[in-house]
């Protein structure tokens, strides 16, 4: 399927963040012609598209704006076959602190991308989603018909934005899937999540601080997770479809900082600190996804198996500490 993606006119929102920004670079390899939406700022920093080859960002057109704007949104929509809609507020302890600006960002950002989706006439819209819809499981593994569950006010405003890329494709016939990547890790995230946060304490210190050691998750490396997104553009016929994407396995996060710290080598400690724990109510206690339905309709499974992923991210964020805060917590 290489040549689907040449010189094919793309959008890639929030492109600034993890996910996004491997997904810019992948789309550049492939021939597409990338324009990345980033949340404007006086200081002209593109986010993590910063950390690109040179030669990989001469050729993506940069926009700076905001996705509550809805006249800039349209702007960017404008002569696109496909919008990567990616562009969002997901720190979930931002979200207690924050909740109007996440749902004004998270569900008005939404509305505004499938609002200029549809005037403009785009081929397809790849909405993203989150695991954290569904809450703590009720059951395992979790499919796509798993009831959803508003525990935080980041994953209210992903259930909104969800049902209203669902409604714009029952109401208007609007061409969108929808992903829902469960937690994905690798090279450039930030220590707002788990593996970030445990790999540079433990490279740091003599002691890991962490929240909830007993929460579990399912862990999907980057490259698989954009592979996903990527046969979610190419693949005929997915239209009005929600996907999972994960690796169909789980682990207690106090057995995950165990792993990378003998990953890392080095006698580390694992503390509970309670400014790290979440409203008992709000916390998700656990992650195990059901795959399938992205294996028979993308022919998309996981590749990379969590060592081989996490050996790479730790002698990522070891090449890049810089990059990274000192000690404490950050929301």
């Amino acid at each position: 399927m290489s040549d689907f993606w040449s010189g094919r006119p793309v959008l890639v929102t929030g492109a600034g963040g993890f996910i996004a920004s491997h997904l810019v670079e992948r789309l550049v390899a492939a021939g597409a012609q990338v324009r990345a939406f980033v949340r404007y700022n006086s200081r002209r920093d593109p986010g993590l598209l910063r950390l690109l080859p040179p030669q990989t960002l001469t050729g993506v057109e940069i926009i700076a704006g905001d996705l509550r704007d809805l006249p800039a949104v349209e702007q960017a929509v404008l002569g696109v076959s496909h919008v990567f809609h990616l562009g969002a507020l997901i720190a979930i302890p931002y979200s207690y602190v924050h909740p109007a600006e996440v749902v004004e960002t998270n569900l008005t950002g939404s509305l505004n991308v499938l609002l200029a989706g549809r005037a403009a006439g785009v081929q397809r819209i790849i909405h993203t989603s989150s695991s954290e819809v569904y809450g703590t499981a009720r059951r395992v593994p979790i499919d796509e018909s798993h009831p959803l569950q508003g525990q935080s006010p980041y994953s209210a405003s992903k259930i909104g934005a969800d049902k209203l890329a669902e409604s714009f494709h029952l109401s208007f016939d609007l061409p969108v899937v929808t992903l829902r990547p469960f937690n994905t890790y690798g090279p450039r995230q930030s220590t707002r999540a788990v593996i970030p946060t445990i790999i540079t304490q433990a490279l740091t210190s003599d002691a890991v601080r962490l929240g909830n050691l007993d929460a579990s998750r399912d862990l999907t490396y980057i490259s698989d997770t954009i592979e996903g997104f990527m046969r979610a553009a190419e693949t005929p016929g997915l239209e009005g479809q929600t996907i999972n994407l994960g690796a169909g396995r789980e682990i207690r996060i106090g057995d995950l900082a165990q792993k990378v710290i003998e990953l890392i080598g080095r006698p580390v400690r694992v503390e509970v600190e309670a400014q790290r724990l979440r409203p008992q109510k709000s916390e998700v206690g656990r992650l195990l996804s059901d795959n399938r339905l992205a294996a028979r309709l993308m022919g998309w499974q996981p590749r990379v198996d969590l060592d081989e992923g996490l050996r790479r991210t730790i002698a990522w964020v070891r090449d890049h500490l810089d990059e990274y805060p000192a000690q404490g917590y950050h929301i």
